[in-house]
C-alpha cells in the first residue's frame, strides 16, 4: 500500500466508517481496485503523481467506464487530499452511498 492508502485504510477498515465493510486491493473483473464496499457497489481509487499525465488519465477513464458499466460507482481522490482534507474525502464517500 502507498502511504495514502495505508492512512485511509486505517480509518475505514473493520467497519469503522459508517458501519460499512471495505476491502482493500479487491479484484473486480480484470482490475484490482484500491478499496471496495460491496454493500454500496462503491470503488475508491487513490491516485498519486503517476496518474498526472494524459496517458494515465485516459487509462483511468477507460477503467472507470468499464467498471461503471457493471453498476459500480467509482470515485477517485488524489493521495494528497487524503492527508490534507480527510473530512472532505469522507463526505464524498458518504455522498456516494445509496
Amino acid at each position: 500500500m502507498t502511504p495514502a492508502e495505508a492512512y485511509l485504510w486505517k480509518h475505514i477498515k473493520a467497519r469503522q466508517f459508517e458501519g460499512r465493510r471495505f476491502n482493500r486491493q479487491h479484484s473486480i473483473k480484470n482490475y484490482i481496485v484500491d478499496f471496495y464496499c460491496a454493500k454500496e457497489k462503491l470503488i475508491i481509487e487513490l491516485d498519486g503523481e503517476v496518474h498526472n499525465n494524459a496517458l494515465a488519465q485516459e487509462k483511468d477513464e477507460e477503467r472507470t467506464k468499464y467498471l461503471e458499466s457493471f453498476g459500480y460507482t467509482v470515485i477517485r481522490f488524489e493521495n494528497k487530499m487524503v492527508f490534507e482534507n480527510l473530512a472532505s474525502v469522507f463526505t464524498e464517500i458518504r455522498n456516494n452511498f445509496k
